[in-house]
């Protein structure tokens, strides 16, 4: 089954998918190439004169590792300039290097950044690993379920809405195909999984309104972030910023809602099992209990999130000699209590929609039915 639901998602996505980001770009941006290197050696390096804290320039010796000059050995130099993010390379460490002619003809190297990829593979491999370790048949479910998660974002909804379609309207349709298939690959193709995704369905529903409202009473632009200026300055006018803000909520939600209905449905299917003769709104009551835990819980969880991600918005309200309803007036510092506050507010509304429909379908089942474990399997 869980095989089945991933060929679906394959085929759904070749369907959705857009063309190809390349199509279409400039000539200029073609005759710019982005290699691969390895430091293979440090020429020259020295402090930047008048930058406190020291920063250096070096003169470095890579070799590149992909494309036509794979192997060759190559001198660049990194910004003589001060940089809000120093970086200082040694011998054996990987970057990027961007090459373009130059106007005389000749080729230009930069060095465009780390190459942070074998990292980043050896991380993800040792989350696998704890995954299968510790989830074993379910965590092959869950895997499968996180690479659809990913496979949507960067297949279907950032080339979709790089395309000009709606933000909003990309993600509710890519959330469509991927929340069934995601509940399923990860709990299995029966009543408890159908329950939260419905549920989950009408929590992203809420959602979106609140998100709407929010931006619209706040009025947040959606443009506060460095990386959606830069964004307009590169394509002024192609993208809707308060759509984005709304739509990156919306996206944030999808695996929270996932944890929070799964477990208010399997907790009443648990009950029901337990005690047949549990009516569906003594299931509610009970099962709410448990709810306004898992509220406490994930509301806390979202809150240290956002917190932890957001620490230099912190340290700005510690600015004593600014008032308090300015620093939180600013579209950088509104935009994350927005985001905090909507996502929060979706969550405390998924709870008893959740819990409601589950206690109604599994508390007027025929009790014969209720033996069948998993709240009895769809397929």
């Amino acid at each position: 089954m869980k095989l089945r639901l991933l060929i679906l998602f394959i085929l759904l996505s070749r369907l959705l998918r857009p063309c190809a980001l390349a199509e279409g770009r400039d000539d200029a941006s073609q005759s710019e190439a982005l290699l691969s290197a390895r430091v293979a050696y440090v020429v020259e390096q020295s402090p930047i004169e008048g930058v406190e804290p020291e920063q250096l320039w070096q003169r470095l010796e890579v070799i590149v590792t992909s494309g036509p000059r794979r192997g060759e050995v190559v001198t660049v130099e990194t910004s003589r300039f001060p940089s809000a993010r120093p970086t200082v390379y040694r011998e054996g460490q990987r970057l990027f290097v961007s090459e373009s002619e130059g106007a005389d003809g000749e080729p230009v190297l930069l060095i465009v950044g780390r190459d942070r990829s074998a990292s980043l593979v050896a991380l993800a491999i040792l989350f696998i690993l704890l995954v299968l370790a510790i989830g074993r048949r379910e965590g092959i479910g869950a895997l499968l379920g996180l690479a659809l998660s990913f496979g949507i974002v960067f297949w279907f909804l950032v080339p979709a809405m790089a395309e000009g379609t709606s933000p909003i309207r990309a993600v509710l349709l890519g959330l469509a195909v991927a929340m069934p298939i995601s509940f399923y690959l990860s709990h299995g193709l029966n009543l408890k999984s159908t329950i939260a995704l419905l549920a989950s369905w009408l929590g992203l529903l809420v959602t979106w309104g609140l998100a709407a409202l929010s931006v619209q009473l706040v009025h947040l632009s959606g443009l506060a972030a460095d990386e959606a200026m830069f964004l307009q300055a590169l394509r002024p006018g192609d993208y809707d910023f308060s759509a984005l803000l709304v739509a990156g909520m919306l996206i944030s939600m999808m695996g929270v809602l996932d944890d929070v209905t799964v477990a208010q449905a399997a907790v009443i299917e648990q009950l029901r099992l337990g005690d047949p003769s549990l009516g569906w709104r003594e299931l509610f009551a009970r099962t709410m209990h448990v709810g306004r835990d898992h509220i406490a819980s994930m509301v806390n969880t979202l809150v240290l999130v956002y917190a932890g991600a957001s620490l230099p918005l912190l340290l700005l309200l510690t600015d004593r000699s600014l008032p308090l309803a300015y620093v939180l007036s600013q579209q950088i510092v509104a935009e994350e209590i927005v985001r905090m506050l909507v996502t929060s507010a979706g969550l405390l509304a998924v709870v008893p929609i959740c819990t409601l429909l589950a206690a109604l379908i599994f508390g007027r089942r025929p009790q014969s039915d209720q033996h069948a474990p998993d709240g009895g399997n769809l397929s």
